[in-house]
């Protein structure tokens, strides 16, 4: 992981609107254990009718960044959205976006995605046949690259990777819907991913998506979780200002 601003030329440099939503990002990465949970509302679950009036509540409220998961109905059974819907996010969002790929041969449109606006561009482990090179390719686009494993998967498969990553998502649901029940499991899953980082000696942060609600948020952080993100417990609720805010705060 990048440690020193120089690395990414801040000098001079912070002097427009991108150049702020960049510096956040950086902070958010690089000193998160000396913050609160970071909270990733995931716009799967949001009212798409109202689309504008959703950017504008994750604006206002505690969240840090706008989780977005892209499905093509192949390596997930659902289809969500693409391009078109991320870069009208992109206009309004005044915080970074946290794009999960739910989709087969990533590598053909992470150009694409850097283009759309992704700050964050997190891939499938199971979907990547050359996995160091896509977490390379994101890198050299200037965004931080995630690796998410499903629940099935082992993490021991990521200790050849895990040093070369900015994020680690450990799937608490089966992929490709909103509102799943949450498998607790996930929390053996992230004692095991921790012992991993320990050993290694390297600290990406580590998100949980799935089932994320008042119930196990406060457990998910006690195993070592950063990054709660949370579609139906925000999207769904009479006061999703209030529920972010809970997932923020909450010790």
């Amino acid at each position: 992981m990048v440690k020193h601003f120089d690395d990414f030329m801040f000098c001079n440099r912070v002097s427009t609107y991108g150049d702020l939503i960049f510096l956040s990002l950086y902070f958010l990465i690089n000193n998160y254990r000396l913050m609160n949970t970071i909270v990733s509302p995931s716009f799967l679950s949001a009212d798409f009718l109202h689309l504008s009036d959703e950017i504008a509540m994750i604006n206002q409220s505690d969240a840090d960044w706008f989780h977005l998961d892209v499905m093509d109905g192949s390596f997930v059974p659902n289809i969500s959205f693409g391009f078109p819907i991320i870069k009208q996010i992109k206009k309004e969002s005044k915080k970074p976006l946290d794009v999960h790929l739910m989709i087969q041969n990533p590598d053909l449109y992470i150009e694409e995605f850097h283009k759309a606006g992704a700050d964050i561009l997190t891939v499938h482990y199971e979907a990547c046949i050359h996995l160091n090179r896509t977490i390379n390719q994101i890198k050299s686009m200037g965004m931080k690259a995630g690796v998410a494993v499903n629940p099935h998967t082992p993490v021991e498969n990521l200790q050849d990777i895990i040093q070369d990553v900015d994020m680690i998502l450990i799937m608490s649901v089966n992929p490709g819907y909103g509102g799943q029940k949450f498998i607790k499991n996930t929390y053996e899953k992230l004692d095991r991913l921790n012992k991993i980082t320990k050993q290694l000696n390297c600290t990406p942060l580590i998100q949980v998506d799935g089932g994320v609600d008042q119930s196990n948020a406060a457990n998910l952080k006690k195993h070592g979780v950063n990054v709660l993100v949370a579609g139906s417990y925000v999207f769904n609720s009479d006061d999703p200002k209030n529920n972010i805010h809970f997932l923020k705060s909450m010790q």
